[in-house]
């Protein structure tokens, strides 16, 4: 019993000391954990410390250094934001003055106070107590963005806010922000508080072009800041979170809702008694009875850009642009599209060209102040059977009269049946009467015969800069253009068929009168011969007289053509008068139906309606019509075709690339890159692909190297073809002169 006793406590003992000993260990790796935590705690806090006076040495050092080089405050004051722009109408009366506006400078002691205690409670309330940053701001800024999960909110201070506005930029980078409070803090070295305040009222940005409460005043209340009421500053300070929100011309709603927010951060920090905030009554406020915002905008927004490819790019002074715009056209445009286009969400556009190239009057829209997309020169749409005008200028070109003959029946070309509007054929008609009322059967025979190819590069000739695919159904417009393209095809065709480059701007001047930049007319090229041009325009003439465009009608000669998708969504109309040459395009924005679109309808109608004003103090003109044929129709005379720069049967050609052939040229040059140009279906520049030729159904596809199918003939059979194959050679630089066989007999001889 003894022994077991005692081996009990001696089993005992050993578990305690084993126990003190690990309780000793446990205090002991508890001190040096202790004792590691301090000294990493002191490294860490004299790291800190160190770095924090390295950054705040780094920190005064680059605030010495800005406000040592910021320039003084009589030159803050007389910098300005951007460029002012004075646009000038054709006989020099001002139409437009955009870029920014400053009013009066406001010292700071003429403020009123209302306006000085709105801007600080809305846009910074501890103004007075931070130097140029405000930490606790930013603090507050920080810890919601970690609680909400988000980021950082817009913590800028006034002073910041006018560094960015005099100095920077308004990016969000990192860098860009850290710049900002060094700057800020510079302008709190330099200037005072009440400096500063007014620096920022007479700069900070309103909204509309105005720079400056005083400016903001007089562009929305009428009168100088000295005079704003409360109820005005509210609205003013409001404005500078996001001025083309809340600006009162913009949505008034909006703004007075801004402005009692303004009124209620001003009770909230002891700049207005409650009292006093009760009686205000914002929406009482009366604002300047502003024009609506009109389509001369459309205009500027077209011309003013190309001022960066006409001036040196160190401009930067005011200056003032003379343009070719006549504002009394482009007031009667706008009336014209506004009262003639068919049904709510129909919109329209309007170009109108002088003999020049000059533009008169340019439309986008029924609306600027509801949408500023320019549908005159940015729009692509479908131009209808207008794109006719290439089909009957290449069949010319190829050899027809308007007085021959041509079978209007339907028609199978490469699996694609045309129909006639109406559905009906006439039969054998003259080529004069089927483009008259715009048959399309004919149409698509005529570019099945003159080649589709050759199409397309008609219409690149007379400036259709997009892209034209060459598939059958091109003849009747299923390519898009833009308006413009098609009004100075047309312009050109008016024009005796020489080219017409459109412009806007005529001079820019300084406000000291000193020119920067004198228009120079353009090189006209003849785009086709004489008689081509009398053809087409005797065509043109007879759609307006007695076909499809009679709408168009004006009293005196006019030569146009009209233009409809087959869904009534694109109606267009585009002819010439008087030297003037106007077109006219309407639809729905989302490509959408629309009743009573036809070209010959609403789009002619709001044509005859504005060139009823532009030829008005024009003398009358008649049309030249007369085929002057050339020589080698009536006899085979080689020389003619082939003559000297002087004779005026020698013009260029433009291939399907846009390039300038040379008649006589066997070959075309080689492209930049090297590639081989002299072949068809080779991109100039990259040498890749042009657009698939169409292949009947059944065939395929010929490999390079291989003969091309050939189109159909689809004239009648006792007619003769308007234009050999020698002669389309020749016509193209493809057969060199002393080669030429004898020449092709006039058609119907």
């Amino acid at each position: 019993m003894a022994g077991r006793r005692s081996t009990g406590s001696t089993r005992r003992g050993q578990r305690s000391r084993r126990a003190r000993a690990e309780e000793r260990m446990r205090e002991s790796e508890e001190r040096g954990w202790k004792a590691g935590v301090w000294r990493w705690t002191k490294r860490l806090f004299v790291t800190g410390l160190v770095v924090g006076l390295l950054g705040a040495l780094g920190l005064f050092t680059a605030v010495y250094f800005a406000a040592r080089s910021m320039p003084s405050y009589a030159a803050l004051k007389q910098s300005q934001v951007g460029q002012t722009i004075l646009v000038r109408a054709r006989d020099g009366s001002e139409i437009v003055e955009l870029g920014p506006s400053y009013g009066q400078w406001i010292p700071a002691d003429e403020i009123p106070q209302v306006m000085k205690d709105a801007m600080i409670s809305v846009e910074d309330h501890r103004f007075y107590s931070h130097i140029g940053v405000d930490p606790a701001g930013l603090a507050r800024a920080v810890w919601n963005a970690v609680n909400e999960d988000r980021q950082v909110s817009a913590t800028s201070t006034l002073t910041q806010q006018l560094a960015r506005n005099v100095f920077l930029n308004s990016n969000r980078s990192l860098d860009r922000k850290l710049r900002e409070g060094i700057l800020a803090l510079a302008l709190e070295w330099n200037f005072s508080k009440d400096q500063i305040l007014e620096l920022y009222l007479n700069k900070v940005y309103f909204g509309g072009g105005a720079y400056g409460i005083d400016s903001a005043s007089r562009l929305f209340f009428s009168h100088p800041a000295r005079e704003l009421s409360l109820e005005e500053a509210a609205i003013i300070a409001g404005m500078v979170k996001a001025p083309s929100r809340y600006s009162p011309t913009a949505d008034i709603d909006a703004a007075v809702g801004r402005a009692n927010v303004v009124i209620a951060q001003m009770v909230k920090y002891g700049d207005l008694d409650p009292a006093t905030a009760r009686e205000v009554n914002v929406e009482a406020v009366n604002l300047r009875e502003t024009e609506a915002q009109n389509s001369i905008r459309y205009f500027t927004d077209w011309a003013l850009p190309q001022l960066d490819l006409l001036l040196p790019s160190n401009t930067f002074e005011p200056i003032e642009v003379w343009t070719t715009l006549d504002v009394g056209m482009q007031r009667a445009a706008t009336t014209a599209i506004q009262s003639n286009v068919p049904g709510a969400g129909t919109q329209g556009a309007l170009v109108s060209l002088d003999r020049d190239g000059a533009v008169l009057a340019l439309v986008g829209g029924t609306d600027y102040v509801t949408s500023s997309y320019n549908r005159a020169t940015d729009a692509m749409r479908q131009p209808g059977s207008s794109f006719k005008l290439f089909v009957y200028l290449a069949a010319l070109e190829a050899g027809y009269t308007p007085d021959d003959t041509v079978n209007d029946v339907p028609v199978t070309i490469d699996g694609w049946s045309p129909r006639n509007s109406g559905g009906s054929y006439a039969g054998q008609i003259d080529l004069r009467t089927a483009f008259a009322y715009s048959k399309n059967s004919v149409a698509a025979q005529l570019g099945n015969e003159v080649g589709f190819s050759n199409v397309a590069s008609m219409a690149r000739r007379f400036g259709i800069t997009s892209q034209i695919n060459t598939y059958p159904s091109m003849v009747l417009g299923s390519n898009e253009v833009r308006l413009i393209d098609m009004t100075r095809a047309f312009a050109a065709v008016s024009a005796g068929g020489n080219s017409v480059e459109p412009y806007g701007i005529t001079k820019v001047t300084t406000v000291d009168g000193d020119l920067l930049y004198q228009h120079q007319q353009a090189t006209a090229y003849r785009l086709v011969p004489d008689y081509v041009a009398a053809g087409i325009t005797d065509l043109l003439q007879t759609a307006v007289a007695t076909g499809t465009g009679r709408a168009a009608q004006i009293g005196r000669p006019v030569a146009g053509k009209t233009g409809t998708t087959n869904a009534n969504n694109d109606g267009y109309f585009v002819g010439f008068s008087s030297g003037i040459t106007t077109g006219v395009w309407m639809g729905r924005d989302d490509n959408g139906r629309v009743a009573g679109l036809q070209g010959g309808t609403a789009p002619a109608s709001a044509f005859a309606a504005f060139m009823r004003y532009a030829v008005r103090d024009r003398p009358v003109e008649e049309f030249e019509t007369d085929l002057q044929l050339p020589e080698w129709q009536l006899e085979p005379d080689d020389e003619f075709y082939y003559g000297d720069q002087g004779d005026d049967g020698y013009y260029y050609y433009i291939d399907e690339q846009g390039n300038l052939v040379e008649p006589g040229r066997t070959s075309r040059p080689r492209g930049q890159d090297g590639f081989d140009v002299e072949g068809e279906g080779v991109n100039v520049r990259r040498g890749e692909p042009l657009d698939p030729q169409p292949v009947r159904p059944g065939t395929q596809p010929a490999l390079p190297g291989q003969p091309q199918p050939q189109p159909r003939p689809v004239r009648r059979p006792d007619v003769p073809p308007a234009a050999s194959d020698d002669f389309l050679e020749r016509a193209t630089g493809q057969r060199p002169p002393e080669s030429q066989p004898a020449q092709p007999r006039r058609p119907g001889e």
